[in-house]
């Protein structure tokens, strides 16, 4: 739909609309299926490079099972998002390049599991992080992204700057609006004092428009998916949504979520990114 597609990280997406990595995007059949379904972004199921068994949210056949639907997929024009971990910093890199010779179009660093953090600790400490994210930046072409643990020991200003200097052109955060958040999506006005109403607004508003963030969590209609684009989000990842009803819940969140923009005299979604403002 015209009115929800984006840009992310430079990447033309036909939708801001898109899976979080897990639900529906490990087995080829599921993700054949949203690529029908949905005309937007494919995220992959989190992989590592020999594939696991546990813990359940991450078993995954390995990285070469994903190469393959990326090549096919690719020779489509379907904008394929790779979806990474590993238990060293070399795996994470490996994984990362295999996904990127297969085409991918954005590579997802999914530094926020925790099977990640308790053999890696990426988010330890800056030169942690600095090290991990800066050797794949170092080894892939494609356009990078970092999924950011929902709760982060260190300053939020200080990793969106880190980001910057290593190009890394998206934020994947925690869409953790407080749950008696009342917004007025003809006007954009959030209720109370100007305050940090989520992650996804923290890393916006510290990025200062210069990384892409992404919303994952709480988007179940496209009421949702507004707000989080109000509050700076570039797209929305479905997750919940997608496990209750299957691969139609993209495209009906979509189709909701381009109502609402028409209804409040929108052309484009990008008109609403960070626009939120307050009563106070």
């Amino acid at each position: 739909m015209e009115r929800t597609s984006i840009r992310l990280g430079g990447v033309a997406l036909n939708s801001t609309v898109m899976n979080a990595s897990g639900p529906h995007s490990a087995e080829k059949d599921e993700i054949l299926e949203l690529s029908a379904r949905h005309s937007g972004a494919i995220v992959f199921k989190s992989c590592n490079l020999t594939g696991l068994e546990a813990p359940d949210n991450l078993k995954n056949r390995g990285v070469d099972h994903f190469t393959a639907i990326a090549r096919d997929l690719g020779s489509h024009g379907k904008s394929i998002i790779g979806s990474v971990v590993g238990n060293t910093d070399d795996e994470i890199v490996k994984v990362a390049t295999a996904l990127d010779r297969a085409g991918v179009k954005i590579i997802e660093l999914n530094l926020a599991d925790d099977y990640v953090q308790n053999s890696v600790a990426p988010f330890a400490n800056m030169e942690r992080l600095k090290a991990i994210v800066g050797r794949v930046r170092g080894e892939v072409q494609a356009v990078l992204a970092v999924k950011v643990p929902p709760k982060l020991a260190i300053e939020v200003r200080a990793v969106a700057e880190l980001f910057k200097s290593l190009r890394v052109a998206i934020a994947v955060c925690a869409n953790d609006l407080p749950k008696d958040l009342q917004v007025d999506l003809a006007s954009g006005v959030a209720s109370g004092a100007r305050r940090t109403l989520s992650q996804v607004h923290a890393f916006y508003q510290a990025s200062e428009g210069l990384i892409d963030v992404v919303a994952v969590g709480g988007i179940n209609g496209g009421r949702d998916a507004y707000i989080a684009h109000l509050t700076g989000a570039h797209a929305v990842q479905v997750g919940s949504a997608l496990i209750k009803e299957g691969a139609g819940a993209l495209d009906r969140i979509d189709r909701e979520l381009d109502a609402l923009l028409s209804e409040n005299h929108k052309g484009a979604v990008s008109e609403i990114i960070g626009q939120v403002r307050f009563t106070e």
